[in-house]
């Protein structure tokens, strides 16, 4: 029975232009695990994880506009309270789903830690925005008050920007493991995994910084020893010259293929190249696996090769 990674994208959570409730997002997420149930129907066995982008910066601004009534919670708490929201509201939706095909197995969220190396030159130069924007008044008060680094955000405001480590290793894995030994489908590296760092004493500490989700689901892939990993996004294939006159749409790719057009810089270091570079570092890992990056609606397609982009050696 082959094993799969699933990467789900935001769009398999929320969908744009419409109320960030939680009844929204439950009915999205209702919709999203009819394309996961068909994977499971096919037999795969099947891990999924997700991101949290706008989950974990709502929790943060309801944070901000609340410490005059109660204390807000360090970004590495939010992150975890990201991970159970939406682990639940899959866990409601894809059981939902498979129970209405008969099939009774069981979902389970996984509040997961990934360790990161305290010394990764991310935290000397954070780059990633969380949270709302501010004025430069404010944003100078939050530096001096709180340590926060801040930086003007394309002319929006100014926002808090924190690190983006590499995943080192991921710390619940022994469960993730033992849950997929009996047949329980586990959701796991929520939002790339709640960051956390080794202190002196050996014990974990959380830390304010975000791991790319796509390199957190290509970490998991290869520790599980996964024969696919597949990328879920807004579009049915990777592109060169995307949204270009002549856009070229690739089936079928190489390692070799993928890091030339990474060099000639096909790809957008915010959105692509993250899913590029999970897929190569998979792909090159072992022999015989590969990985697909498509979108959610051509998931079953692309693991029957007629759909998304596959990159292998």
């Amino acid at each position: 029975m082959k094993k799969v990674v699933i990467a789900l994208g935001g769009n398999a959570l929320q969908e744009a232009n419409r109320p960030a409730t939680a009844e929204a997002q439950l009915e999205v997420v209702e919709k999203t695990a009819a394309y996961i149930a068909d994977i499971v129907d096919q037999g795969y066995t099947v891990a999924l994880a997700h991101g949290n982008g706008p989950q974990v910066g709502r929790i943060i601004i309801q944070n901000e506009y609340a410490a005059a009534v109660t204390p807000g919670m360090p970004f590495d708490v939010c992150g975890a309270m990201s991970q159970g929201m939406i682990g639940y509201h899959i866990q409601q939706g894809l059981s939902k789903v498979l129970r209405s095909r008969g099939n009774l197995t069981p979902v389970a969220t996984v509040i997961t830690q990934v360790r990161v190396d305290g010394n990764d030159k991310g935290f000397r130069n954070p780059t990633k925005p969380i949270g709302p924007f501010y004025s430069q008044e404010e944003a100078e008060k939050l530096r001096v008050e709180k340590g926060y680094v801040m930086k003007e955000d394309a002319g929006r405001g100014w926002r808090r920007v924190v690190a983006s480590p590499v995943p080192e290793e991921i710390i619940e894995l022994g469960t993730v493991e033992a849950l997929m030994e009996r047949g329980i489908i586990p959701v796991t590296v929520g939002g790339g995994g709640i960051p956390v760092v080794r202190n002196t004493e050996g014990n974990l500490e959380g830390v304010a910084a975000v791991i790319d989700k796509d390199l957190a689901s290509e970490k998991l892939a290869e520790d599980l020893d996964a024969d696919l990993l597949m990328i879920l996004t807004a579009v049915e294939t990777v592109s060169l010259n995307y949204r270009k006159p002549d856009q070229v749409d690739l089936r079928n790719i190489t390692v070799a293929e993928a890091r030339e057009y990474i060099a000639q810089g096909h790809f957008a270091p915010g959105s692509m190249l993250p899913k590029i570079e999970a897929a190569v570092k998979f792909a090159e890992s072992k022999p015989g696996r590969k990985a697909v990056i498509t979108s959610l609606e051509k998931a079953l397609e692309a693991l029957n090769g007629t759909a998304g982009t596959v990159i292998a050696c």
